[in-house]
C-alpha cells in the first residue's frame, strides 16, 4: 500500500509485467482527479513539446518523466496512472530537472491569460483558476485572498486586530508587485521535494501537480519553501530562464505566502508566524 496524507495508493502490476499505480480515497470531490488528470497530461505534453519525449513518461535519457494517465474512474472516484519505480538520484538529476522546468516555463502557452480551465485542487483545498489577464489580480483574488479568507474563518488573521490589518495592506500591494508578469507558463502548482523523484535511472520524475498558468518563479519558489532541492537545480534552471530580481528582493516571499497560507488552512496555527514574517518582507521592499 502506498498513498500520503489525502489519498490511498497501491502498485498494481499484470500478468505481462505492467505497472499501474492507482489512488483513490473516500467521497473525494467531484472533478478531483479528473483535475489531476488534466494537469498530468498537460505537463507530459510539454515535456513532449521541450524535449522531444513520449507523452506517457518514456523519456529519453536525461529528460523529465511524468507518469501517463491510464484513466479516471466512474464518477471520478479513482485515478490509474502508469507506475514509474524510484530509483536514486544520479549526478545529473537536479541538473536535468532545472533544465527541464525551465524549459518548460519558457515555452508559449496556449491562451495568454493566467489560470487554467477549471479549478482544481491544493492538497485537498480547493483552488480557484478563473482565468484572468492580468497576473497581479489573478494572483490576489485566486490565491492570497480566499486562503486568507478561508484562514479568517478558523479565526486566523482577524481584520480587527494587527495581523489582520497587515495582511489587508499586503492585498493592497499584489498589483503593483506583479504588474511586470506579462507572459503564463504552465506550472507545476505544488512542486515541493515529495512531488519530484527520481526514477531508476536517476533521471528526474513530476508527479501530483496543481497545475495552471502562471509565472513561473511560483514553481521555484515552493522548492525554496521546504528545500530539498540541490544548488544545481537552481544553476541549470537559470542556464535556460533567467529569475528576476524582483523574486529575490519579495516575489519569493509573495509567492511562498499562499502556500504558508494554505498550510496555515491545512494545519493550524505553527505556519501563523512564517506567514507573517513572509508578509512583512514583502511590504518592507514594495509597501
Amino acid at each position: 500500500m502506498l498513498g500520503g496524507c489525502i489519498n490511498n495508493g497501491v502498485r498494481l502490476e499484470t500478468d505481462d509485467g505492467h505497472l499501474f499505480f492507482l489512488k483513490w480515497r473516500d467521497d473525494p470531490p467531484p472533478g478531483m482527479y479528473a483535475a489531476e488528470a488534466e494537469g498530468l497530461t498537460a505537463l507530459g505534453a510539454a515535456v513532449f513539446r521541450t524535449s522531444g519525449e513520449s507523452l506517457h513518461g518514456e523519456a529519453n535519457q536525461g529528460g523529465i518523466r511524468t507518469p501517463g494517465v491510464v484513466r479516471v474512474g466512474p464518477k471520478g472516484a479513482w485515478l490509474m496512472l502508469d507506475f514509474i519505480p524510484a530509483g536514486p538520484r544520479g549526478s545529473r538529476t537536479d541538473e536535468d530537472l532545472g533544465r527541464g522546468l525551465a524549459a518548460i516555463h519558457a515555452t508559449p502557452t496556449a491562451t495568454p491569460k493566467f489560470g487554467w480551465e477549471r479549478d482544481n485542487w491544493i492538497g485537498h483545498l480547493p483552488q480557484r483558476n478563473s482565468p484572468n489577464a492580468l497576473w497581479g489580480p489573478f494572483w490576489r483574488d485566486a490565491r492570497i485572498a480566499p486562503q486568507l479568507e478561508l484562514a479568517r474563518s478558523q479565526s486566523f488573521f482577524r481584520s480587527t486586530e494587527e495581523d489582520g490589518r497587515k495582511m489587508d495592506q499586503l492585498l493592497g500591494v499584489v498589483d503593483s508587485a506583479l504588474d511586470d508578469v506579462k507572459e503564463p507558463a504552465l506550472l507545476h502548482g505544488d512542486l515541493w521535494s515529495g512531488n519530484a523523484y527520481a526514477d531508476a535511472e536517476g533521471r528526474p520524475v513530476l508527479i501530483d501537480p496543481a497545475a495552471y498558468r502562471g509565472d513561473g518563479e511560483v514553481d521555484l519558489a515552493m522548492t525554496e519553501l521546504f528545500g530539498g532541492f540541490g544548488t544545481r537545480f537552481y544553476d541549470a534552471y537559470r542556464e535556460v530562464r533567467p529569475i528576476s530580481s524582483a523574486y529575490h528582493a519579495y516575489r519569493r516571499d509573495l509567492y511562498q505566502l499562499y502556500y504558508l497560507l494554505v498550510h496555515v488552512n491545512l494545519f493550524g496555527a505553527s505556519y501563523l508566524a512564517s506567514s507573517l514574517r513572509a508578509a512583512d518582507r514583502v511590504l518592507s521592499e514594495i509597501g
